[in-house]
């Protein structure tokens, strides 16, 4: 076990340096030693399920590995903790702090001090120097470390360093709006007495479950920093807009008015409120200054504009994740963890038999149990019974409200006393999130971005694909569902934004999400079903076991051959690498989480209300700016090898790049041996058999499909195939001639081009496994025998040719053999027989065979024949076979010779059969 030690009374530096570093020590988990201090943890009662942290009482010393202390020296800031430095077994203690010139009683073996306004400054600059990408939560925690510290960069520790670093953290998604909440930049004396004056006078009022505040402020003059006067009251008082106005006087007979507005309330826009009447600032921040007016009637009309602007909140309708996944009471601690395990939550809700709601059991509240040896006992004895719960219409602000007044990660939806769905704070922390970006925190292009209006969607789609996606919708409509279109259509969407073109996408995928209406696991294939109705022209398959149906159209006068998939949301688990996966109905947020990369997981919503809104919970679209392809999961590649040929495929065709740590995992699966144990292990591997030859189809009929391979061999990503499978410079070479050959050979074509180039790449391999490749992955029967039997075909016709003197003897022997063998053994031979076979190669004489001497035909036919007088029969067919031998070899050039030939060899009408009359 590694553990990252945080001092006592931890700040934000503190913790924003072990989060960081936990990206650097893979597999690292938090101590906080002893307390936070009270901005710490009123943003870790929100934020805490975002990074792995684990209670002191909860580790087992015995198992400790290594210690890194971070933002002190001191072996008295840590705590008891601090007992675990002198363990035996410990086998490195790693130091980072910004504090110079401080004697350290830690027994350091490795100390990274440096003089920066803030540790987590140190660790950033690691993490760039190993191109290691963060998430937004981990981005917004170590930039409120290097805020908090520097005082916002305004205190004389702060360095140039500390600035680069600040940026680096907002590229990497750090919330502006969670770090100006949190962070404590500190009044003057002045501006603490008016504080107090404020707070005396505050007028609050509740509308729409949002606190409205407002308050005068009469003074002398003017004061400076009353900005931050204003972030403070919003702080202290957990308000969600403030308008504070401070009149003062110029004169005897002159005044001005300032009126500061901050809002938190998600679209409302507080500089289009002031620009009515001179000011200005942003939609979250704005400014006025007025000379002479009536400070109460502008106070009221700012007032009167906020309230107009305040929307309905969200409802725990719209955030929950439903169904919950339930235990019983007499589940053992053991099963819950495994069951936790696969499913990846971080707390599992408890019911009777009858299905009420009776306790809520946390991963923390597991990981004591299980320390503590009681793996077999029932989770009743465990669980947490005094739960606070919501109904589906509690508004987000309330719910926040509850889950930071009482530090609980997840709340149970109760409806009729039911349990139909779970609120977590990841769930109100994604919805904070997009709400910033709608209200407009990124700048106008990332505003467009984050919600995409139907009309714009309706001019970038072809006509006849936005009328079926407005019926689909309106019939999940209908049901009480929510309809998303996900996946690569949004991915194609998106990236179409900056082209005028129309798109008419073959390929799309819909997930109906109905669980918060109580829609059973069939939602996707009622939708299917009702919609062929509307479409009877469509063919309907559906697929019972992933709980999907298919709408397939073929050369159908307006949508042409388009494939719809209509999916319920669902979740999956992979029993074993390489297998199917086992699905069961989830949330859209459950159904994205399962997916492979980021840009294939944003979701945009067709149904009303928030039709247009794009779900991203992963960095989709930074991805898309960005252009790379980047994983969700760390081992997605075990689980399913076809993801790295999916994340080559699309790499290769969007002219992207694979993001450094998502190739550090693609090798690390490689390398691991994993696929051939799995092989070893399971008689079924569909990832490496079906799903793999359904990627290599669609890798070797793109035109891109060189490229990709090369891409995939220097992954070392063809082993997937075959271990020994390389793409060396003979392979190359076999390839480019297969093209040539394709082109010459079969340019309509009637052969099966990916098919011919999968067979190429298995013909490299070494006799023996040629056959079982092509079997495991499923390849069509004449295609397994035409490679089993290779070697053997290829050794015959080796042996063969060089003993050949005539071309008649060539065309006998390769005629019995179809043009795929022929290229196969075209591609795989020596270029040179021998030595000393007058410079002719094989390869030329299969070409010179194909081109020139298989289309030849007998200078006589049948017809000639009886014409002349030679009896029908059997013999017709030698007569004419060694016609055509002569005329091959040149003994005959025109007609008049092919006859004077038929003279000189056999008897009209008794026909002499003299063999090989040449």
């Amino acid at each position: 076990m590694d553990l990252i030690l945080c001092h006592t009374t931890a700040d934000f530096d503190t913790l924003g340096a072990a989060v960081g570093l936990t990206r650097l020590l893979p597999g690292s988990k938090i101590v906080l030693t002893g307390g936070s201090h009270p901005p710490v943890r009123d943003f870790l009662a929100l934020h805490r399920d975002e990074y792995p942290l684990i209670e002191r009482r909860s580790v087992n010393s015995e198992k400790i590995r290594s210690l890194t202390v971070v933002d002190t020296q001191q072996r008295d800031r840590l705590g008891k903790a601090a007992e675990w430095l002198d363990l035996p077994n410990l086998k490195e203690i790693i130091v980072y702090d910004h504090h110079l010139g401080q004697e350290s009683d830690i027994p350091a073996t490795r100390s990274h001090i440096s003089s920066v306004g803030a540790t987590t400054t140190l660790i950033v600059e690691q993490l760039q120097q190993q191109h290691i990408s963060l998430t937004p939560a981990e981005a917004t925690v170590m930039a409120l470390g290097i805020h908090v510290d520097t005082g916002s960069l305004t205190f004389d520790q702060s360095t140039p360093r500390d600035a680069l670093a600040l940026a680096w953290l907002m590229q990497q998604g750090a919330s502006l709006s969670v770090i100006s909440t949190y962070r404590d930049p500190g009044l003057s004396l002045q501006l603490q007495q008016l504080l107090t004056e404020a707070l005396e006078n505050l007028e609050y009022i509740c509308l729409r479950g949002y606190t409205l505040a407002w308050v005068t402020l009469k003074t002398d003059a003017f004061i400076p920093g009353l900005s931050s006067l204003v972030s403070e009251l919003v702080e202290l008082t957990e308000i969600d807009a403030l308008l504070l106005a401070n009149e003062y006087s110029l004169g005897e007979s002159d005044s001005r008015l300032t009126v500061i507005g901050r809002s938190q309330i998600p679209k409302t826009n507080l500089n289009r409120l002031f620009q009515l009447l001179g000011g200005g600032g942003h939609s979250q921040a704005a400014s006025l200054n007025l000379r002479g007016v009536d400070s109460q009637a502008i106070l009221k009309q700012l007032l009167d504009g906020i309230k107009a602007q305040i929307p309905h909140p969200p409802t725990a309708r719209d955030l929950m994740s439903s169904p919950v996944c339930t235990i019983l009471p007499e589940t053992t601690i053991a099963e819950a963890q495994r069951i936790l395990l696969r499913y990846g939550h971080s707390g599992l809700c408890v019911v009777d038999t009858q299905g009420q709601l009776v306790g809520i059991i946390s991963r923390r509240d597991l990981d004591i149990a299980l320390h503590h040896g009681f793996s077999h006992a029932p989770v009743k004895g465990y669980m947490t019974r005094n739960l606070k719960t919501i109904t589906p219409d509690t508004t987000l602000p309330q719910i926040e409200s509850v889950m930071v007044t009482y530090d609980i990660g997840r709340l149970p939806v109760l409806e009729n006393e039911q349990l139909v769905g779970l609120v977590t704070r990841t769930d109100v922390l994604r919805e904070l999130h997009q709400e910033r970006d709608e209200n407009g925190e990124g700048g106008e292009k990332e505003r467009q971005k984050s919600n995409i209006n139907l009309p714009q969607l309706q001019n970038k789609l072809a006509p006849q694909l936005w009328q079926l996606l407005t019926i689909a919708s309106q019939e999940a409509e209908k049901r009480g569902w929510h309809l998303y279109l996900v996946g690569g259509a949004v991915r194609d969407l998106l990236l179409a934004e900056a082209t005028s073109d129309t798109l008419m996408i073959k390929d799309i995928d819909l997930v109906v999400d109905g669980f918060h209406k109580s829609a059973d696991v069939g939602a996707g294939v009622e939708l299917a079903k009702a919609l062929q109705q509307l479409y009877p022209t469509a063919r309907l398959e559906i697929h019972g076991a992933f709980q999907t149906a298919a709408l397939l159209w073929h050369k159908d006068p307006k949508l042409d051959s388009l494939w719809v998939d209509i999916a319920t949301a669902r979740t999956e688990f992979y029993p074993y690498p390489a297998a199917n996966p086992e699905v069961e109905a989830s949330s859209i947020r459950q159904d994205l989480y399962r997916r492979d990369f980021t840009i294939n997981a944003i979701a945009l919503r067709l149904t009303n209300p928030r039709a247009g809104e794009l779900l991203d919970f992963f960095g989709g679209l930074i991805d898309l700016q960005a252009k790379q392809i980047r994983v969700l999961h760390a081992n997605s590649f075990i689980e399913d090898p076809t993801r790295i040929y999916r994340g080559v495929r699309f790499a290769v065709r969007f002219g992207f790049e694979i993001e450094p740590q998502t190739e550090e995992f693609i090798r690390y699966a490689i390398n691991s041996g994993v696929y051939d144990r799995t092989a070893q292990e399971n008689s079924r591997t569909p990832a490496l058999q079906t799903r793999l030859k359904t990627e290599l189809k669609h890798i070797l009929e793109a035109p891109y499909w060189k490229s990709a391979l090369q891409l995939l061999d220097n992954l070392g990503a063809l082993q997937c195939i075959h271990p020994t499978l390389k793409l060396d410079v003979e392979v190359l070479q076999q390839l480019r001639l297969l093209e040539r050959c394709l082109r010459r050979f079969d340019p309509q074509p009637t052969l099966i081009h990916w098919e011919m180039r999968l067979e190429a790449l298995i013909a490299h391999l070494a006799p023996q496994y040629r056959a079982k490749v092509a079997k495991n992955l499923q390849l069509p029967e004449d295609s397994i025998a035409r490679l089993n039997n290779l070697a053997q075909v290829q050794t015959e016709v080796i042996t063969a040719l060089p003993t050949f003197q005539r071309p008649s003897q060539v065309v006998q022997l390769l005629r019995q053999y179809d043009l795929p063998m022929l290229i196969l053994i075209a591609l795989q031979s020596p270029q040179y027989l021998t030595t000393n076979c007058h410079a002719s190669t094989l390869r030329h004489q299969i070409w010179q065979y194909l081109t020139v001497w298989a289309n030849m035909q007998p200078l006589l036919n049948g017809n000639d024949l009886k014409k002349l007088g030679y009896k029908p029969g059997p013999q017709y067919r030698q007569i004419l076979d060694n016609v055509l031998a002569a005329t091959l070899d040149g003994v005959i050039k025109d007609r008049t010779e092919a006859e004077e030939f038929l003279a000189q060899h056999y008897y009209v009408n008794q026909v002499v059969n003299t063999g090989d009359s040449r």
